[in-house]
């Protein structure tokens, strides 16, 4: 079954009210970095360019979620799959660092009044704890990649993520807890990038109360 979400006031609507009745887990960051994600809704309007996603010219409507490749030579997940974000600075909330760095890695400006909720932090194997922001980027939206931080945008549709194969689940003998994946079109993302993305989709547009921070990440994403 194939999943339509059109980027309107009846998908923000949905959006705000089923953040607003989730009640979002923080994490203690102790000796961890703390950082931001902007997970941002645009429409579709080009291709997502990632697992041979079929895109349709007259379907650019259709809400999507951005998502980058990273520039190789990063320091921390060089290449890997991510929403746009990053640290913290001294003196932000992670609303304000996830707007910053939305603009500084794609180019999208956007106030906070295009906010519409947290999902719960994410403490990961490489030393992060990550708060994901999800934020209204709306419609005809230039993005442009920053060089130094992003190889690739990508407009994946929200209906990738209502995928009757999704999540993916895999075990590991480091682990009690299954390593959690995403399909895109043939290909896949992992968590933490993949968990968000799943929890996005049981809350945000499901009305769910489904938790993921015990969701293991694969071993790529533990350095």
């Amino acid at each position: 079954m194939t999943h339509r979400f059109k980027l309107d006031h009846s998908l923000r609507k949905l959006i705000v009210k089923n953040l607003s009745k989730f009640e979002y887990r923080k994490f203690d960051v102790d000796d961890k970095t703390h950082a931001a994600v902007a997970v941002t809704l645009v429409d579709c309007r080009s291709s997502a360019e990632i697992g041979n996603i079929p895109f349709d010219p007259q379907n650019m409507d259709q809400a999507a979620l951005i998502l980058t490749t990273r520039t190789a030579t990063l320091k921390h997940h060089g290449g890997q799959r991510a929403f746009p974000g990053g640290r913290i600075d001294s003196g932000e909330s992670p609303e304000q660092a996830a707007l910053r760095e939305l603009d500084e890695e794609v180019g999208l400006k956007i106030d906070s009044d295009q906010i519409l909720g947290r999902l719960d932090d994410y403490v990961t194997r490489s030393g992060f704890v990550i708060t994901p922001v999800v934020a209204w980027g709306g419609r005809d939206v230039e993005l442009n990649a920053n060089p130094d931080e992003v190889d690739k945008i990508h407009r994946i549709p929200l209906g990738e993520l209502m995928r009757d194969d999704a999540p993916i689940l895999e075990s590991i003998p480091e682990s009690e807890h299954p390593v959690l994946k995403m399909p895109l079109g043939d290909d896949w993302f992992a968590a933490p990038t993949a968990a968000i993305a799943y929890q996005f989709r049981e809350v945000g547009i499901l009305g769910k109360s489904t938790r993921v921070a015990h969701f293991e990440q694969p071993y790529f994403a533990w350095k």
